[in-house]
């Protein structure tokens, strides 16, 4: 009777061994989810981020260019004596000048205004940044839970029971790290 009851107990452990296992699995499941939509994220946003930055350096060098030009006209424009003709550099001055003034403030599109432009790449940059904070806390997450599976399987093939705990801490630990990367919007770095 004696080894029956054994025999149960062992079937009933690795019953409940199997059920932490089966938890774990979820848990790396939803990590792993969690981490590729962190790491899609973070590839928009830091491209996203890239165009502002170059559409604001696209701006800012033809900006830069209108005002040398507007320069190099205003010194020239004293070299010439005839009133037409400095009629003529007048209006070229003006025109470059309304160019930088849209460049700086577009009134058609405010999004697209030098400040606004940079303002937008910062805050994809912001975003990108918060997508590979995410990120971290996924795959530590899913690397714990990982070990926790190897912990928990381990615990049924030598019957060492604190295996088992460890791999529940272990798992705790890691579903931790995962709802950090779910649910907190601005989760501080874990590393720097």
């Amino acid at each position: 009777m004696s080894e029956a009851s054994e025999a149960v107990e062992a079937v009933e452990k690795n019953r409940t061994v199997a059920l932490v296992i089966a938890i774990l699995a979820l848990l790396l499941a939803l990590a792993e989810a969690g981490a590729k939509n962190a790491q899609h994220q973070s590839t928009e946003n830091n491209i996203e981020s890239s165009d502002l930055f170059n559409f604001y350096q696209a701006k800012r060098i033809r900006s830069t260019i209108a005002e040398t030009s507007a320069a190099m006209l205003e010194a020239q424009k004293s070299a010439v004596s005839d009133p037409k003709a400095q009629e003529a550099f007048e209006k070229q001055i003006a025109d470059f000048k309304a160019t930088v003034a849209r460049y700086e403030k577009d009134p058609k599109t405010p999004d697209d205004s030098l400040d606004k432009i940079q303002d937008r790449a910062k805050e994809a940059v912001e975003r990108r940044e918060l997508a590979n904070r995410r990120l971290e806390h996924y795959e530590l997450g899913s690397g714990l839970t990982q070990i926790a599976i190897v912990l928990a399987s381990a615990a049924i093939i030598t019957g060492i029971a604190a295996l088992i705990w460890f791999s529940v801490a272990l798992g705790v630990i890691g579903a931790a790290l995962i709802a950090f990367g779910f649910f907190a919007p601005t989760v501080l770095p874990l590393v720097g």
